[in-house]
């Protein structure tokens, strides 16, 4: 991937909202087999494909490959608690 910002959707896996599910079910996802192992298997790192399930401006829903990546330099960068840090003496502030 050149852009970072560039948008992969996933190939062989739609996402679908009907109407008449239950409202604790988000979406339902069909997945043309074929085309989705090819996806993952030219998308995997280390084993993992993140997907993100979206709902576009229209209302459909879509799943978008997560190119998220941490920044190695920013995690090494940051501080680390010490064991005595890590828990909050006293009370809970809530």
């Amino acid at each position: 991937m050149s852009n970072p910002t560039d948008k992969v959707f996933a190939q062989g896996l739609i996402a679908k909202r009907r109407e008449t599910a239950p409202e604790f079910v988000t979406c339902s996802l069909s997945v043309k087999v074929d085309e989705f192992k090819e996806f993952l298997d030219t998308h995997a790192d280390k084993g993992w494909v993140n997907l993100n399930v979206k709902k576009s401006q229209g209302g459909k829903y879509y799943a978008e490959l997560d190119t998220w990546k941490p920044n190695a330099q920013a995690s090494q960068d940051a501080p680390q608690a010490s064991p005595a840090q890590a828990e909050p003496e006293g009370d809970l502030p809530f």
